[in-house]
């Protein structure tokens, strides 16, 4: 399984049913594979740089989700389809790099 960030922009008017109706979507697609939502994080209305779609504001969703790697493929089809999603952007997540080991001087070798 990989991790996966889903960012979702919906029309400004979006209300909770809108925004749970977009989530179900993702875990929906997700689910027969053996994936699952993490977390979901509703960064509210902003206002977009330019205009999209005949609109100048938008309701963000950030969706974190661990799913195979065929899932993404399918993932996309179905938002591209969902009529309440304006934008969506899935992407790979890193994998979390091991810790460097913190390297310590001693005030002898720093006033060298």
């Amino acid at each position: 399984m990989r991790e996966y960030e889903c960012m979702l922009i919906l029309p400004a008017e979006a209300d909770e049913a809108m925004v749970s109706t977009a989530v179900d979507r993702i875990a929906k697609t997700i689910a027969p594979t053996g994936g699952k939502v993490d977390s979901i994080d509703r960064w509210g209305r902003r206002r977009f740089a330019y205009e999209i779609a005949r609109q100048h504001e938008g309701y963000y969703v950030v969706v974190r989700f661990e799913a195979e790697p065929s899932v993404q493929a399918e993932l996309d089809r179905t938002l591209k389809l969902a009529d309440e999603v304006i934008r969506h952007k899935i992407l790979l997540l890193p994998d979390k790099a091991p810790e460097k080991a913190k390297v310590t001087t001693s005030p002898a070798s720093a006033e060298a």
